[in-house]
This record gives C-alpha cells, structure tokens and sequence, in this order.
C-alpha cells in the first residue's frame, strides 16, 4: 500500500490540502495517510500526530520567543515522518516550519517524494530561497501563473494549478432563518484563523459593530470562523450582548452566509480570494505589533498586502492596515461604500478581471491531485 504524510502548519493550509485528498481519494482508494493537520483533514480521515495549535505562530517575534519549542516540533515531526516512511512528503504552505521538516526529512530519506502545494511568496520577498528549494523539492505546485517565472528559472519542476478557494463548490441548501434576520443585510466578518490574529482583530471589530449599530439597524454581522477560534470570538461577543451578530464555522453554511452578504471585512490573506469569488465587495484590514511591522515593511517587496493589489498593482479592495487598521477608519469606509453602490459594482468588475487570469482551467484541486497521483506512480 503507498503512504502519503500530509504535513500542514496553520488552519488554512489544513484547508487546502483537504480539497487535494478529497480529490485523491476519488482516484485512490488504497492509500494509507498520516499527517499533522487540523479539523478539516480529520474530517476526511486523516489523523494527526499531534495538535495543529502546537505550531501555529505568526510574526517574527512569536517565532523568535518560540524557537526552542519550534526546533524540537521540527525534529520531532521529522522522526514521525521517517517512521512513517510515506512514499510522498507532501507539504502545504507554511514555508518556515513545512519546508524546514521538508529539507530535514530529504537529506536522511531522498527516496521519499517531496511535493510542496502553495509556493513560497518568493515575488514578495527572499527570492533567493529559490535556489535551495531544487535540493530537495521535487515538485512545487503554483497557486498563480506569474509564479512559474522563479521556478523555471532554477529548472524546478513546478505546475499552475490555480487557487482551491476560487473554485466554485455546490452547497446543500440550509435553512439560515435561524441564524440571520431575513429583514436585515448582512455583512460579514473574517478575524483571521489564527488565534493570535483574531485576539487583535477581534476587539477591532467589535467596536466597529458598535459603531454601525448605534447609526444602522439594518444588519446582521456573521463572523466566519475555525473550529479553533469559534468558541474564543462567542465569549467575546456575550460579554457585549449583541442581538445581531453570530458565529459561525459550519463550511457549507459560511459559504451561503457569504453569497447572501452585501459587504465584507477580511483580514488580510488568501480569504480574500474566496470572497472576491463570491462576488462581494471587501474591504483588507491587518495589525501587528510594531517590530513585526518595521520587519515586515524592511523586508517586502510589495507595495501592498492583498494579492489582487499586488497583481494589479494599484489599490483595487482598499487595505487598512496598521494604525488605519482602526474601529473608526473601518466604520467610515464600510459606510462609504454602502452609501456608493456603484463604487462596489466597479470593485467587483475589477476584480473579476484578475480572477479569470489566475483561474485553474478545471479545478485547482484536482490539477493538484493528478500530480501526487503521478508521482505514486513512479
């Protein structure tokens, strides 16, 4: 029987690589699987070797206070790996801790296939990781077309297989009247799937909230949530007593809430696609401490944070990140837009330009289950 070892490092990275094995097991029915995942792999059948939480950091200086904790999950996660002996490593975005067992796990092991799904954002900044990946990748799949560039460059094999979250997904219908106010509009929320993001954004929002309710009492505020931050964003929000705001981490049921919203505020990162699918107007907002920040702005290369901007390279969904990324620059830019309906019509032209050209041909999924396919067949 062939062995895969799935090897993600955040909620979202767990997400994506379930839309691939879902797809590989509808080709491959006698493949044996571990990983270190979180709920949305689980939910397919994958167990775990241990909690995702355990290493999902963000900022440079969380991972700097954690460097020991993270050196010893690295080494230990390269044994279970080794242990394992899976004909295929394959690994899904967070470069500094998947790439890391990646490199460790090929130089004990280089019979085990390396496949790593989501390129590193080489185009924003360390372009020169490039040249070592070739030592032990065997195959990098590209979320964006404009990515092939850097790895043709250093003869790395690489496929475009387009972005999961701009694939168009049939939902089972469910009724949402016990969730939202039919006669209220709904706009939706998105505080990030990490903890240590939603415990800064979270706040943020909530006096956002207040300020809407105290002019507005025409909507309804769906945070979207992870298993893993649900319960932290409901505590929060009993403690103020709203009546029109809801969580919810149900996928099928997100993707409803968010067809039916008028309006968006998304922190920034790939959930941003999703909703620039769904054809909703957003606006990007981000905060992190000041170090992280000055680190941050010293090192990019980009002018902006949200992949449409950066494609574009001129401001398409407005960004709030920072000091703008406050209670009331939120409230006058939601208000604005709300008030200019043509202003949203046009973000959702503009957008969908891009859209078309990053678009898979198929389904990214499926374009990245074909290629770990192939490689159980050599």
């Amino acid at each position: 029987m062939k062995k895969i070892f799935i090897l993600t490092g955040e909620p979202s990275g767990d997400k994506l690589a379930s839309t691939v094995i879902t797809k590989l097991q509808q080709i491959h029915s006698d493949i044996e699987y571990l990983s270190v995942g979180g709920s949305y792999l689980n939910k397919v059948g994958i167990k775990s070797i241990y909690d995702i939480n355990e290493i999902t950091y963000i900022g440079f200086t969380s991972v700097i206070l954690n460097l020991f904790k993270i050196r010893k999950k690295i080494n230990e996660t390269v044994n279970k790996i080794i242990e394992f002996n899976p004909d295929i490593l394959f690994s899904v975005d967070s470069p500094d801790f998947t790439l890391r067992v990646a490199e460790k796990v090929k130089s004990i092991n280089p019979n085990i296939k390396t496949i790593h799904y989501v390129a590193p954002q080489v185009w924003v900044w360390r372009e020169g990781r490039v040249k070592n990946f070739k030592n032990f990748l065997d195959h990098v799949l590209l979320l964006f077309n404009f990515e092939k560039k850097y790895f043709d460059k250093e003869h790395i094999n690489n496929t475009f297989v387009g972005h999961p979250l701009l694939e168009n997904k049939e939902n089972i219908k469910t009724n949402l009247s016990n969730i939202i106010d039919e006669n209220k509009k709904i706009i939706s929320l998105f505080a990030g799937s990490r903890t240590s993001e939603t415990n800064i954004l979270l706040p943020i929002l909530l006096d956002f909230i207040k300020l809407m309710n105290e002019k507005f009492n025409q909507y309804n505020f769906i945070f979207h949530a992870t298993d893993q931050n649900k319960d932290l964003i409901k505590d929060e929000i009993k403690k103020i007593n709203f009546n029109n705001v809801e969580v919810i981490s149900d996928e099928n049921i997100k993707s409803q809430i968010l067809s039916n919203s008028i309006f968006a505020v998304v922190k920034s990162g790939t959930v941003s696609l999703e909703i620039c699918n769904a054809k909703v107007p957003s606006i990007i907002i981000y905060k992190m401490n000041f170090i992280n920040f000055f680190i941050v702005k010293f090192l990019v290369k980009t002018k902006f944070a949200n992949i449409i901007n950066i494609i574009n390279q001129k401001e398409i969904i407005p960004e709030l990140i920072q000091k703008e990324c406050n209670s009331k620059e939120i409230f006058r830019s939601v208000v604005y837009f709300l008030k200019n309906p043509e202003l949203m019509n046009k973000q959702i032209l503009d957008v969908n330009k891009t859209l078309n050209e990053i678009k898979s041909k198929s389904s990214s999924s499926y374009e990245a289950s074909k290629v770990v396919s192939r490689y159980l067949s050599t």
